[in-house]
């Protein structure tokens, strides 16, 4: 029998289909990443159907009875804490140990933070990368941002309210003052924000209020233009064959990403090449 992976609310619990709804009422099983957290939910739409405590800590473990249940014709649901499972959320191994045995997995589409902060952003949304939660550590995040800081598509982040500024810090100090960022925080909630600005103005907004840190966020930052691109990798062609007569590639690309902008693994890949 389906495996379903149900989208619940991000926040407005009218945020819900109603194929989601009758799903969650007629399975046998709903496998929820917090049952207490899930249970206001159930109880809001009268679903009484049985729940099961399923995360991150105990996925691996749980995953072969659950596929065994399934294989036997039991009805299972998986829901998260909030929005559509699997993002940034458990559920791949379930799911690919399901589809390996041969059982069907069901999505059962709705809410979802990314797509929501996207659409409402203001900033190009044809194409785009999700890269889930930046590290917690700083010179992971910083890595992760130089990384994907000169894409010519929109880069999309989770951070928590702990580390929103210091990641805006860190976003002004690898992306510079002029581009476009969105934080959106508390969507379809009382206090949605949806903030589309260059970095001081968000940093201004951020500490202008301690409230203002309150609240998950959604990071869309976006990407360079592509004209900028193309002149700076001609730029980059120009002075690395020069930089590379005088000094190492690992120098020559540090140098060389510092000059055109361009991240420095880039360089280097372009530099050992030559």
């Amino acid at each position: 029998m389906p495996l379903y992976i149900v989208a619940t609310p991000i926040g407005n619990l009218n945020d819900i289909t109603f194929r989601a709804v009758e799903t969650l009422k007629n399975v046998d099983v709903i496998l929820a990443e917090d049952t207490r957290h899930s249970k206001k939910l159930l109880s809001h739409y009268n679903i009484d159907t049985p729940m099961r405590s399923f995360h991150e800590h105990n996925e691996s473990v749980k995953t072969k009875n659950v596929v065994q249940q399934l294989l036997a014709g039991k009805n299972i649901a998986l829901i998260s804490n909030a929005g559509t499972p699997l993002i940034s959320d458990p559920g791949y191994v379930l799911v690919s140990k399901a589809k390996k045995s041969g059982v069907e997995v069901s999505p059962i589409p709705g809410a979802s933070a990314v797509i929501s902060a996207l659409c409402a952003s203001g900033i190009v949304s044809d194409s785009f990368i999700f890269m889930g939660f930046l590290p917690a550590k700083r010179i992971a995040r910083l890595k992760i941002l130089q990384a994907n800081a000169h894409l010519d598509k929109t880069v999309i982040f989770y951070e928590s309210p702990k580390r929103i500024l210091s990641c805006a810090n860190d976003l002004l100090q690898v992306l510079g003052d002029k581009r476009v960022v969105c934080f959106a925080k508390e969507i379809s909630k009382s206090f949605e924000t949806i903030k589309s600005d260059i970095l001081p103005n968000l940093i201004q907004y951020l500490t202008a209020d301690a409230c203002h840190q309150k609240g998950e966020f959604v990071i869309l930052i976006s990407g360079i233009d592509k004209n900028d691109k193309v002149a700076g990798e001609t730029q980059l062609d120009k002075i690395l064959p020069i930089l590379l007569m005088e000094m190492s590639a690992s120098k020559a690309a540090k140098i060389a990403a510092k000059i055109t902008g361009i991240d420095k693994q880039f360089c280097y890949q372009k530099a050992i090449e030559l």
